[in-house]
């Protein structure tokens, strides 16, 4: 081969591979991650702010204020989801700031569906209700997804270690509580909730 073919080939394999690169920092840049420290364990969540902005804002907003930290996992169905992020271990109801506003049809819109391994916000019967608490699919649950029924529930990250321990959690044995059926018997608490750099 031409030495010149040559240096036009490794300059070009070079810009491919500086754009590869610089594309995955961005993707890496725009994809914050957010470990939990638990009694049973720790995970780490990834969250898209390209996908759903305001609940990513939000979201990491309550992480920064600290709020998820000492709170427990309420509400644990096993072949649906984990629920958490309201509640201290006493059950008392942590506040919260105004709801955020519902992005559930941009998001899946944008490829985020309520399959194994998502987080999403949790809300009352009002889809405009979404604050602090927020579940982990533990199955794929498209019925959850934005339809033509309905607004949905906003999915904004995922899991992206520790899945075995959100497996866990989901068999842990439950019943009534406080806070209404579903409870863990066991408080399984959130130490921590920290920003990875």
């Amino acid at each position: 081969m031409h030495l010149k073919t040559l240096f036009s080939l490794a300059r070009t394999t070079l810009v491919a591979a500086t754009l590869l690169s610089a594309a995955h920092l961005a993707l890496a840049q725009a994809a914050p991650k957010v470990k939990f420290a638990t009694s049973s364990g720790d995970f780490v969540v990834e969250v898209y702010p390209d996908k759903a902005p305001k609940t990513v804002e939000n979201f990491l907003q309550y992480v920064k204020d600290k709020h998820y930290d000492g709170t427990v996992f309420h509400r644990v169905i096993n072949n649906f989801m984990v629920q958490g992020g309201g509640f201290d271990a006493n059950f008392q109801q942590k506040p919260t700031r105004a709801p955020v506003v519902h992005e559930g049809r941009q998001a899946m819109e944008k490829g985020l569906r309520n399959a194994v391994g998502t987080l999403a916000m949790a809300r009352t019967s009002d889809p405009q209700s979404a604050t602090a608490q927020f579940y982990i699919n533990v199955k794929d649950n498209a019925f959850l997804d934005p339809g033509t029924q309905g607004y949905g529930y906003t999915v904004f990250g995922k899991v992206v270690s520790g899945m075995d321990v959100i497996d866990k959690i989901k068999v842990v044995p439950t019943g009534m509580g406080p806070v209404g059926a579903d409870v863990p018997k066991t408080p399984i608490l959130i130490n921590s909730a920290t920003l990875v750099k």
